[in-house]
């Protein structure tokens, strides 16, 4: 007889099944949970050792607490009413087919009904838990909040109202609204399982129990329902849904005062709830909710829809007047566009003999340089090793240089571990032995060599210049915008160099090592430390490598914009952090905002779509998140040290309400900016970002009278960048210069406007030029007054002065320049055209552009080889600015400092007069000798197709004999008192391929 299959063998013991999945499971949560405790832990040692550590336990124990309080309620909310539901279940229920469907389903869940009694609220408060910690910023806010001493022209409030309470008041209803659901949801669902409500052929029947929970219900909900209703009254003055921000006629006359009725109608309805359940009659809250509905509707929806479109369409300019009033001036407010200085600028387009003359310092100035494309010039000519880089937009600044402001072009050489031959590629020499960049590389931004290379100020390994040597300042760069993750330095003293340092010297083969010696990130020497970060890193050679020792310690989140964001995650950084030699180390100066998109009354503004343009459309730039604001202040200038990563926060607006309130809430994070030094404070500038939504707002918001606002027929647009194929806005450009009411020149942020483009259309001529003054201070540490001021020249239509398309079309179509320039692409080379400058000077707008030619070949870069000016109708165009200037206003142009590099050329005198004796045989000498350069080339070039090497050869000397006239007919041209009115200039041989450096 076989055995039973249940039965087991004598003597063998009997094995407990399923002890293998709960073992899983539970090393599974303990490695979970050692991955998150690494985590964690690394932050804390990451912050502690940045001094930033109140910070992190701020921002995360309101977390915590804001979890722990949403978890709470909404669990306590959800778990009750499934008990009272429960307990509340009816003893006996008659026999029906959905009774014993319901049976059959209590049946299956009793065994784990207590499991889900609780499971299920801790889910729900799992997830409230999360969504309100999110919301952090806003309950700090409230707790903490600064009056702004400004009140909205609606309800008298003050402003904070709208920017720290409501936003509070308005998360916390909509969280208890959300609970009040959810509960009744659960509380309705287990009184249906367990038969308390009950689907009757004649209707539904529910016990008195489930009665009363869910009078209770809807009161609750009825009650929140009208506190939301009465909050949103003040949330019509953030309306951003018009045409203008803010409460218009409509919200006001009948918006407003329906909010205010539905909120006390949901109350009064919230009470006959309670009635209901008290005396068990549902007559009454029944009808009460569906005229409840009803008045939503109609007052709510349809009471407004008529007001707007028989009242207010017909006669919206004289009705919405008061309003856009309001919207005007709280806009202005919020931006910080109240300040701007405005003033008419009646701009000639006639250029006149020696009206440069009061803006020589200006002219002196201008910037040639241009950040945007002299990095490759950086790069060849500074670079020397494969593993340093530089990035592709430099920064613009400005140095003392013997008691003079002097602009430069300045960048950083930072390490690139990607340039390393691919044998070199380990983990030892990417984490250990390459980890940090060498020096700054600084040019003149006004001068040139006469080969068309930069003017170095500072340059060279070992770094010198007038900036600092290797003695006088820390050159090295362990944290910039490209480090690498992370590297692992530092070692006990006495213990051999690991990490490359620099070459031995500019030409020699040798290297140098070097140890790191600052205090620059965690230490991550301890056997405990190591397994962390291999974890967090997801890295085993940190915990077996020999290169971790004792006294090492771990940098990482290097880039200054990062480091800034963690320490102040309050703050919106601004897109560019630059470098300046502050003190005797390289400093990252980052710009921080606080924003906000509730202020009343105050257009609101896409941050990414505001701040774009041809700079962040080629990734020079980072462009700001995709969120909107209606509130912006510059409250925070930061510092990162590009040694040993230190971080220092500033506030800079420290009248700034929002900044005061976190002041508040990290009361030792800041420091005033008094405690900058001069040196700082001579670096400080005026952020990029701001001011491109500045003027985004201002190209619509320089109008004040609500009449011309409404019709909108004087908006402006910002000019597309006319430099590149794809039509993206004009960047803004630094640049020292003196507006017409300044008595010196000042280190300004500038941009132009032009009527507005209406389907891509727009009339290309200057209607405005907006500078905000950029010098905060001076070597004394003093916060200059007039920093920030934001001047705007208003330049009358009718004097139709050229935008910036148009100069650039003037100066493309110009038929001596376009031969010129054509002349040297049909080489082996390509002509690259600079940003173009715009400056009120000379009484006009004048436009610089300069031009640049780059040969082919992997080694070439650009060299600035001529310069184009237009002023009104008439261009210059020759090999130094000096020159170009002059071909339009004459002598004394006051450019001449600017051409110090090219004091060999002699200088040209004013165009439009009667032209000396022998002009006319040196253009036509001139023109010639252009002519048969050009027909060389194309000769050339078709032999070299044909493989006929002889005739190539042939036409390349008949090409350097027309190249020799044409210098000859220049020298000419340049010696004679008065040149041609266009001022068209040859090239010279440093504008020829053969010249050009790489090719």
């Amino acid at each position: 007889m076989s055995r039973p299959a249940s039965t087991v063998p004598p003597g063998r013991p009997q094995t407990r099944r399923g002890a293998l999945t709960p073992t899983l499971i539970i090393v599974a949560l303990i490695v979970v949970g050692f991955i998150f405790f690494a985590n964690v832990w690394t932050d804390v040692l990451w912050y502690q050792q940045l001094g930033f550590f109140e910070v992190f336990l701020t921002e995360n124990v309101s977390k915590i607490v804001i979890f722990l309080t949403g978890f709470a309620v909404m669990f306590a909310a959800v778990f009750f009413a499934i008990r009272i539901a429960y307990h509340a279940r009816p003893v006996y229920a008659p026999d029906s087919e959905i009774r014993d469907n319901l049976n059959r389903y209590q049946a299956q869940l009793e065994p784990i009904r207590r499991v889900v009694m609780v499971g299920i609220p801790i889910l729900f408060g799992l997830f409230a838990g999360s969504a309100a910690a999110s919301q952090w910023q806003k309950v700090l806010l409230f707790l903490n909040q600064e009056p702004f001493g400004q009140n909205d022209p609606q309800f008298n409030l003050d402003i904070s109202f709208y920017l720290m309470t409501l936003p509070f008041l308005g998360f916390v209803t909509g969280f208890l609204i959300s609970v009040t659901v959810v509960a009744g949801l659960a509380g309705i669902l287990t009184h249906y399982l367990y038969g308390s409500i009950r689907i009757m052929e004649r209707g539904i029947f529910t016990s008195r129990a489930a009665q009363i929970h869910l009078a209770v219900t809807g009161a609750a909900f009825l009650l929140l329902l009208g506190v939301n209703f009465w909050l949103d009254r003040y949330s019509t003055v953030q309306n951003n849904g018009g045409r203008w921000a803010g409460a218009l006629y409509t919200d006001v006359n009948a918006v407003i005062p329906t909010k205010s009725i539905l909120a006390v109608a949901a109350g009064l309805v919230a009470v006959l709830f309670i009635v209901a359940a008290v005396i068990g009659k549902w007559r009454l809250p029944v009808i009460g909710t569906a005229m409840l509905v009803i008045t939503a509707i109609l007052a709510g929806g349809v009471y407004p829809w008529v007001i707007q479109q028989f009242q207010v369409r017909p006669s919206e300019q004289t009705l919405e007047n008061e309003y856009i009033k309001r919207n005007i001036a709280m806009t202005r407010a919020a931006y910080g566009l109240d300040k701007v200085r405005e003033s008419r600028y009646n701009a000639t387009t006639n250029a006149t003999t020696g009206a440069l003359a009061p803006d020589a310092q200006t002219t002196a100035n201008i910037r040639l340089l241009d950040p945007n494309l002299i990095s490759d010039a950086f790069s060849q000519l500074e670079q020397y090793r494969p593993y340093y880089q530089f990035p592709k937009a430099l920064n613009v600044d400005r140095y003392q240089i013997d008691g003079k402001t002097q602009d430069t072009v300045i960048a950083v050489r930072e390490l690139n571990p990607d340039g390393l031959a691919t044998n070199q590629q380990s983990w030892l020499n990417r984490h250990v032995v390459y980890t940090h960049g060498y020096g700054v590389v600084a040019a003149k931004g006004n001068t040139f060599t006469v080969d068309g290379k930069p003017d170095f100020l500072q340059a060279g390994i070992p770094s010198t210049g007038v900036l600092g040597n290797d003695t006088t300042y820390q050159p090295r760069i362990y944290f910039g915008e490209n480090s690498p993750d992370y590297s692992i330095v530092g070692a006990p003293e006495g213990a051999p160099h690991r990490e490359q340092d620099r070459p031995a010297a500019k030409e020699g083969d040798g290297e140098t090592q070097y140890t790191f010696t600052g205090n620059g990130g965690p230490n991550v020497g301890s056997f405990f430390n190591k397994i962390l970060y291999s974890i967090k890193f997801q890295s085993s050679d940190m915990l077996l490598s020999d290169g971790v020792n004792a006294d090492s310690q771990i940098l990482y989140d290097r880039n200054p914009r990062d480091r800034v964001e963690k320490v102040a995650p309050y703050l919106t950084v601004d897109g560019n952090a630059y470098p300046a030699v502050v003190d005797g180390r390289v400093k990252w100066i980052v710009d921080g905002y606080t924003t906000s998109p509730y202020f009343p009354y105050s257009q609101q503004e896409q941050l990414s779509a505001a701040t774009a343009d041809s700079q962040t459309a080629a990734n020079r730039t980072v462009a700001l998140p995709n969120s909107s604001v209606n509130y912006i202040r510059n409250s925070v200038k930061a510092t990162v040290d590009a040694y040993d990563g230190s971080v220092t926060l500033y506030a800079w607006d420290d009248q700034d309400p929002v900044l005061k309130a976190w002041q508040k809430v990290f009361p030792t994070a800041l420091k005033p900016y008094s405690e900058m030094s001069g040196a700082l404070m001579s670096h400080v500038r005026y952020p990029e970002d701001l001011f491109k939504v500045q003027r985004e707002l201002l190209g619509r918001y320089h109008v004040t009278n609500p009449d011309a606002f409404y019709t909108n027929n004087d908006a402006w647009s910002v000019p597309n960048d006319p430099t590149v194929q794809d039509e993206v806005k004009q960047p803004p450009y630094y640049m020292s210069l003196k507006m017409p009411d300044q008595d010196k020149p000042a280190f300004q942020l500038t941009s132009s406007f032009i009527p507005q483009v209406v389907n891509g259309n727009a009339r290309n001529v200057l209607y405005g030029y907006l500078a905000a003054d950029s010098d905060a201070g001076n070597q004394k540490g003093v916060k200059a007054a007039s920093y920030g001021q934001l001047r705007l020249l208003q330049i009358p239509p009718e004097t139709q002065v050229p935008g910036p398309g148009q100069a650039q079309n003037k100066f493309n179509s110009d038929p001596t320049v376009s031969q010129a320039l054509n002349l040297l692409r049909q080489g082996a080379s390509a002509v690259l055209n600079g940003n173009l400058l715009t400056l009120p000077v000379g009484g006009g707008m004048v436009y610089v552009q300069p031009v640049y030619l780059r040969s082919t070949g992997e080694t070439s870069y650009p060299t600035l080889q001529r310069v184009l000016v237009a002023f009104g109708d008439k261009i210059g165009f020759a090999p130094t600015l000096n020159e170009a200037l002059n071909q339009l206003f004459g002598g004394n142009s006051g450019a001449a400092a600017g051409d110090s590099a090219n004091k060999g050329q002699a200088p040209a005198t004013p165009g439009g007069t009667t032209p000396a004796p022998g002009t006319t045989d040196a253009k036509a000498e001139l023109k010639a000798a252009l002519d048969d350069a050009n027909a060389a080339i194309k000769a050339g070039q078709d032999a070299l197709a044909k493989g006929d090497f002889a005739t190539y050869g042939d036409q390349q000397k008949k090409l350097a004999a027309a190249l020799q006239k044409a210098l000859e007919a220049e020298a000419k041209l340049e010696a004679t008192p008065t040149p041609a009115p266009a001022g068209v200039a040859s090239p010279t041989p440093s504008a020829t391929p053969s010249a050009t450096a790489g090719g």
